[in-house]
């Protein structure tokens, strides 16, 4: 089984850092793992293991001609029979199974906007269905819309899982050691940065010595600017801190004591895994899967999104008792480490291609 992960970008997303992940993983497990980043290349790089082999199209437009003779010789050179496409780069697999119909696609559905699905727009992707053999969801919102608005039989619900290395060490985070509160989350809309920064405007006002440490890609738009303004606007310049993306995760998460995510809507996102394998103890937002993961007050806590006083009363209640901090980041670990390991997961995945495969 030879299998490639086809991306957009290498940058710090959720997709990205699921496409690497299975990349490193199936290394090991498969005769031959492969990365391709269709656009754009990024920070993620680094954590591609030496065992993948990898490729950059450096495509320039939708339909790239160029690119595609570059993919479809790279992908019959080195007889690879599985495309794992993610997100938007299932356009790109289907023109190249025009080309070599024995190369079978998987879809890896892991749209941000799961709560706002009526908004979707899905013509081409429901054309380009058809030639997908099986579609992997991220929560069970995107499975149920898969099924319903799609034309691939087989669709399964999967939910993600993490790992990073513990060998980048390179940023050192602002503020008091043990009072640092996180959020990976990139710059954009659906993070909902703008409840978290008047969450925290509450926290300062009480443990002016606690601080928030937001890392994630700053794509330089209105959005980014004015998370950035309304910071300066609340005088909160010393207590927020925006970091942009980094690549040294687990260096990061081990400075903090507290993961936030303040989401309008979600997939399952890394960033709530990746909290649990660095045993914070978390606040998430009810939406998507993260429910699911975070199990409300007995693994961590659950409120509803666009809530800024429930955000700052759920974060003033761990910085308030340091045993609730402890209990629950330690059962947050050992659920993670259960409900969302590489071993599971690679064997489902293992599992969806062989049947792929023979379709």
């Amino acid at each position: 089984m030879r299998v490639l992960q086809l991306i957009d970008s290498l940058d710090t997303g959720g997709a990205e850092r699921v496409a690497v992940n299975l990349a490193n993983g199936l290394s090991q497990r498969i005769n031959g793992s492969f990365l391709c980043a269709t656009r754009k290349e990024g920070l993620l790089k680094e954590s591609l293991s030496r065992d993948v082999k990898y490729l950059f199209l450096n495509k320039q437009q939708t339909i790239d001609t160029r690119a595609i003779k570059v993919l479809n010789k790279f992908i019959k050179s080195n007889n690879i029979n599985i495309i794992h496409a993610h997100s938007s780069s299932f356009f790109l697999a289907t023109i190249i199974k025009m080309f070599n119909n024995k190369v079978s696609i998987i879809w890896h559905d892991h749209y941000g906007d799961s709560e706002f699905l009526k908004n979707r727009k899905y013509r081409v992707l429901s054309i380009c269905s058809k030639n997908f053999s099986h579609i992997v969801s991220v929560n069970k919102h995107l499975e149920s819309w898969a099924k319903k608005k799609l034309k691939t039989k087989e669709v399964t619900y999967l939910p993600n899982y993490t790992t990073f290395s513990k060998n980048l060490s390179v940023t050192k985070l602002e503020g008091l050691e043990g009072k640092r509160v996180v959020c990976l989350a990139n710059l954009r809309p659906q993070k909902d940065h703008f409840t978290l920064i008047s969450a925290f405007k509450n926290v300062v006002t009480l443990y002016p010595d606690w601080t928030l440490h937001c890392i994630g890609k700053d794509f330089n738009d209105k959005y980014a600017e004015n998370v950035k303004l309304k910071i300066e606007n609340l005088g909160l310049q010393k207590s927020i801190f925006v970091y942009g993306g980094k690549a040294d995760v687990f260096n990061i998460l081990d400075q903090c004591e507290v993961g936030v995510l303040s989401s309008k809507s979600e997939g399952l996102p890394i960033a709530l895994l990746e909290y649990g394998l660095a045993k914070l103890a978390v606040v998430a937002t009810k939406v998507g899967e993260c429910g699911n993961v975070v199990i409300n007050k007995q693994n961590g806590l659950i409120i509803n999104p666009i809530d800024s006083d429930a955000l700052s009363r759920a974060l003033i209640l761990y910085l308030e008792d340091k045993d609730l901090r402890k209990l629950y980041s330690t059962r947050f670990k050992m659920h993670i480490q259960k409900k969302f390991s590489e071993v599971s997961h690679l064997d489902r995945i293992l599992n969806i291609y062989k049947n792929s495969a023979t379709t």
